[in-house]
């Protein structure tokens, strides 16, 4: 018998059988894992195991490579104290679905795991949230080995002036550097390098940009499956509120 011990938060379950449920968490030393909860499809457990929701788990099997079961512990939920804040709400559902889509299973990753506890953690908090979730995209496409190279333009070498992004390469490129290309570039908002103040249209730029990146870059990478729908209905929600 195979047995540890682990924290994370839930990014998604589906019922297995007539009363269990297969819960699905990114843990901080196990990475995207799966696993039965024995009633979790039931009332009590099923409240328990809502995506975003920080839980205690440990895993148990037989052999390594079988589905294994959870004993869960619910350490503090995320999405109640979210239902009035319809934004907040598709922030979290976005950022587990990306993760869901993107994380190879079993695969530790631990800088990605603390920043994106954090960003869960940050949605209770409406004005730093949208700017800390566009972040977060870029370090999740950095964490996937597809980080963009924002430093220096890649046209000139310059590091001032930065405004938009190449889409083939994803590299700066400074306005001169840009020249009767710009209009077939990404645009590169101050906030992506750190710069203020944010105004909201700048994040609903950087979101064009990264998603640029995760559609055409990760997402094929992955199979060339679609991306979560949940990332979209974010994007669309920004954009009335922002």
């Amino acid at each position: 018998m195979i047995e540890w011990q682990d924290e994370g938060a839930v990014l998604a379950t589906r019922a297995h059988g007539e009363s269990s449920a297969i819960v699905e968490v990114f843990t901080a030393r196990h990475g995207r894992h799966l696993g039965v909860v024995r009633g979790g499809a039931g009332r009590r457990m099923a409240p328990v195991l809502q995506p975003g929701t920080q839980l205690a788990v440990t895993w148990r099997a037989r052999l390594e490579e079988h589905l294994g079961s959870y004993t869960v512990e619910p350490l503090r939920g995320r999405a109640g104290g979210l239902m009035g804040d319809r934004a907040a709400l598709a922030g979290l559902n976005a950022v587990t679905a990306l993760l869901s889509f993107a994380l190879p299973e079993r695969e530790a990753h631990p800088a990605l795991y603390a920043r994106s506890m954090t960003m869960l953690d940050l949605l209770a908090h409406a004005e730093a949230w949208p700017l800390a979730y566009l972040r977060w995209e870029l370090a999740l496409l950095e964490e996937m080995g597809f980080g963009l190279d924002l430093s220096v333009c890649a046209v000139t070498g310059s590091r001032d002036d930065l405004v938009y992004v190449s889409p083939k390469s994803g590299r700066a490129v400074s306005a001169a550097g840009a020249g009767d290309w710009a209009d077939r570039l990404l645009p590169l908002p101050p906030c992506l390098l750190g710069q203020g103040p944010v105004r909201g249209e700048e994040i609903a730029e950087g979101l064009r940009t990264t998603g640029h990146f995760l559609e055409k870059w990760l997402a094929p990478a992955l199979g060339d499956r679609p991306l979560p729908a949940a990332r979209g209905r974010l994007v669309a929600v920004l954009a009335r509120v922002l």
